[in-house]
């Protein structure tokens, strides 16, 4: 529905009226963007619990092509060689001289990627309620279009390479820290490498945070987590750079998703939104 001015004979103005919403041709109603409504706990917290177990399912489900991986990354580091941007293998064994620091690294790859999405997530739950729905929803479309880029195009990972001279940091320090090494391996799959979400979920946070966040400090930070979770994923030898780019493009896909959905970018819908009572209790009879 939408409200216009209705003009009397005498050209007085009266009250808004509401008027029915049609397309062109008058025999139906256009497409409408879903408004911003407060989210229910309950509901949120069974919606993601569920979405990460089927994304676990599905990913996990998705055929260990081994060969065709194999010969996926051999063509991506060809590809960068070509591009002047090969220097995943540098990056790796520089930071695997400094002990502290790759074994950090790999508890990083290991935990912040849920940490930090999961607080993010409860951030705006409680702050921004009228964002969260949408904002989650370009989340959960980024993740969905990952689903996809596994199936179409298994790659391995560099430590996983035949020739690739890569360090298995996980393996090396026998380090927690990554779901496709030692005993956790026949959990995970292992050649689910592009796009990466740990940058596909990464960029989300950092950008939701510098977008909505008031506190200075706080909003460069949000710029620092998808770069130094870059930085890990190449010095862990988990994914090539171009890894990094496919996940961008998945979150690029996740926001037009939103953008479609709810006719705005998350960060551009209004903070607060009245509670579901609220609402009925205000809206017009019919």
């Amino acid at each position: 529905m939408s409200d216009s001015a209705v003009t009397d004979p005498e050209g007085r103005e009266d009250a808004a009226v509401p008027r029915a919403v049609t397309g062109e041709d008058g025999q139906g109603p256009r497409y409408r963007p879903r408004g911003p409504r407060r989210p229910r706990l309950w509901f949120e917290i069974l919606l993601i619990a569920v979405s990460y177990w089927t994304y676990s399912l599905v990913r996990n489900a998705v055929p260990e092509q081994r060969a065709q991986a194999l010969r996926n990354a051999d063509w991506v580091w060809r590809a960068e060689h070509q591009a002047g941007i090969a220097v995943e293998q540098y990056v790796n064994h520089a930071v695997n001289t400094v002990t502290w620091l790759i074994v950090g690294m790999n508890y990083y790859y290991a935990t912040l990627h849920f940490v930090i999405t999961i607080g993010v997530l409860v951030w705006l739950y409680r702050w921004h309620p009228g964002r969260y729905s949408a904002t989650r929803t370009a989340l959960f479309a980024t993740t969905g279009a990952a689903l996809a880029g596994y199936y179409l195009f298994p790659l391995a990972p560099p430590r996983l390479m035949n020739g690739g001279r890569f360090v298995d940091t996980v393996m090396v320090h026998h380090t927690w820290g990554s779901m496709a090494s030692g005993d956790l391996k026949h959990m995970s799959n292992q050649y689910a490498a592009m796009p990466s979400m740990h940058i596909g979920w990464s960029l989300w946070c950092g950008l939701t945070v510098f977008a909505l966040a008031s506190v200075p400090w706080v909003r460069v930070l949000g710029l620092v987590y998808p770069a130094a979770t870059l930085l890990v994923i190449v010095a862990t030898a988990n994914h090539f750079w171009l890894d990094a780019v496919g996940g961008a493009v998945c979150l690029a896909l996740g926001f037009a998703v939103a953008r479609l959905w709810y006719g705005s970018l998350p960060y551009g819908l209004p903070r607060l939104v009245p509670s579901r009572a609220a609402a009925r209790a205000q809206a017009p009879s019919a």
